[in-house]
C-alpha cells in the first residue's frame, strides 16, 4: 500500500490554478507560535565573562602607567580590558594596540589616535611599547 502511494502524482484541480511555493508556506505562517524563540535560546546560551576584580598590587601599578601616560603624549601600548556586554551581565575581556592621544581624568578614559575610548575603570593591564 506505501509503495503505490509513494509513486502517485498530486492531483491537480481542473478549477483553481497551482499555487506558488510561497503561498502554500505562507499558510502556515500562522503557526509559528513562538516567533523570536530561536534567538532568545541562541542569545541565552551565548557566553560572557565575569569582570576581575584587581588585586591591590595590580591596582597601583595600573595607576602608576596611568600616571606616566597623562604625562607623555602618543605612546604606543597594549591594553587588556573588559568590554561590558550590551544585552546580558557580563561581557568579554579584548585587547587594543595603538597610540595613546589623550588621557581624561574625570570621568578615567583614555582615548587611542583612532578614536577608541577606553573607561580606566575597564582596563585591566597596560604594557608600554619599548
Amino acid at each position: 500500500m506505501r509503495e503505490e502511494l509513494i509513486h502517485m502524482t498530486a492531483p491537480k484541480s481542473p478549477i483553481h490554478p497551482p499555487m506558488s511555493r510561497e503561498d502554500r508556506a505562507a499558510q502556515f505562517a500562522p503557526f509559528a507560535a513562538l516567533t523570536g524563540h530561536e534567538e532568545a535560546i541562541r542569545e541565552a546560551s551565548r557566553a560572557t565573562e565575569k569582570k576581575k576584580e584587581l588585586a591591590e598590587d595590580e591596582r597601583e601599578k595600573l595607576d602608576e602607567v596611568w600616571a606616566f601616560l597623562k604625562c607623555h603624549e602618543k605612546v604606543s601600548v597594549k591594553i587588556r580590558y573588559f568590554e561590558p556586554d550590551l544585552r546580558k551581565e557580563g561581557g568579554a575581556y579584548l585587547e587594543k594596540e595603538g597610540r595613546v592621544k589623550k588621557v581624561r581624568e574625570m570621568p578615567g578614559i583614555l582615548t587611542f589616535e583612532d578614536g577608541t575610548e577606553i573607561l580606566s575603570e575597564n582596563i585591566l593591564e597596560i604594557m608600554l611599547d619599548k
